[in-house]
């Protein structure tokens, strides 16, 4: 680049005092801050100024604005890709979060229920694992176990009034809301 000689330098300033103003005001319609706005402003004056020997000073008024247009609109875009960006990765941790909390209550559910049917009398567990683990009939478990059928099926209800009363802290709305309806339900059908 060649030296600046005082007419640039001169005619530069004069450019930069008669139009900063209204540019950093222009720039403010785009980016709604002040500061972004005059920093926006600074750099297109500072690339000017780097180019001083290839523009026409004579008429700048198009290039200045175009350039600041430029300079907001690219900040916008910038802008919108790192907000985009945040919300991601906080949505991205969010899930991550909330399925972490999900496994930890399903586990937590999980010993709860175990715990529940190992208190059932030795019948009724023998009755509601056969019923709910085997997917075995009321009447294959009769016939298993020698039993009627309405023998089954009051042990059955006793199992399940039991672990209602046992799982009530568990079985609330909540788990519904984490999705644990369908572990839940095993007790209701």
């Amino acid at each position: 680049m060649d030296p600046v000689n005082r007419s640039d330098s001169t005619t530069f300033d004069e450019l930069v005092r008669a139009h900063y103003a209204r540019l950093c005001d222009f720039a403010y319609r785009f980016v709604h801050s002040r500061a972004v706005a005059e920093d926006l402003v600074q750099d297109v004056f500072v690339c000017l100024w780097e180019a001083h020997d290839q523009f026409d000073f004579q008429d700048p008024l198009k290039y200045l604005y175009q350039a600041v247009r430029n300079r907001a609109v690219s900040h916008l875009r910038h802008e919108r890709i790192h907000a985009r960006w945040e919300a991601e990765a906080s949505t991205a941790e969010h899930a991550h979060e909330h399925t972490a909390a999900t496994e930890t209550d399903v586990e937590e559910l999980q010993r709860a229920i175990a715990a529940a049917v190992d208190a059932l009398p030795e019948r009724c567990r023998v009755i509601f694992t056969m019923s709910r683990e085997q997917d075995l009939s009321y009447a294959e478990i009769a016939r298993i176990l020698d039993l009627s059928v309405k023998t089954v099926e009051t042990q059955m209800g006793r199992a399940l009034k039991s672990l209602r009363t046992r799982l009530a802290p568990f079985l609330t709305a909540g788990l519904m809301v984490f999705g644990l309806g369908e572990l839940a339900g095993r007790f209701w059908k």
